[in-house]
């Protein structure tokens, strides 16, 4: 399993590179969205799940979800929320958007491990 986990802070995609590690996941980072949709478009299908933070600068998560989402070789990549974006109509917009699962920040490793499990139906635990 791969994860490409994309987030302006750099302490945020440690720890999630972290947990992955612990998962035996390989983790790519991306620092902003822009980084995120050049590596998608070269290795899009080396993917099992996008972790995207709604805001950074320069391009915002929900429009780098919304740009997956549009493109007709990575529209069945799951994506899942990662963000401090905690209000209703920010969830529901990224769900019908196609984001596969939303996890507000901050997040215990259990929510996580979850998180993933649910969108990739990986049966792993730390």
């Amino acid at each position: 399993m791969k994860l490409l986990v994309v987030d302006d802070s750099s302490v945020t995609r440690k720890i999630i590179k972290a947990v992955a590690d612990a998962l035996n996941m390989q983790a790519e980072e991306a620092a902003d969205g822009i980084e995120a949709l050049e590596i998608l478009a070269e290795r899009h299908s080396e993917f099992d799940l996008v972790l995207l933070d709604w805001n950074m600068p320069d391009k915002s998560g929900f429009d780098v979800l919304l740009e997956i989402k549009e493109d007709e070789n990575m529209h069945d990549l799951p994506v899942m929320m990662v963000t401090t974006e905690g209000q209703k109509t920010s969830i529901v917009a990224a769900i019908k958007a196609g984001a596969a699962n939303y996890l507000t920040k901050p997040f215990t490793v259990e929510d996580l491990v979850i998180k993933i499990n649910e969108c990739i139906g990986w049966g792993g635990d730390l």
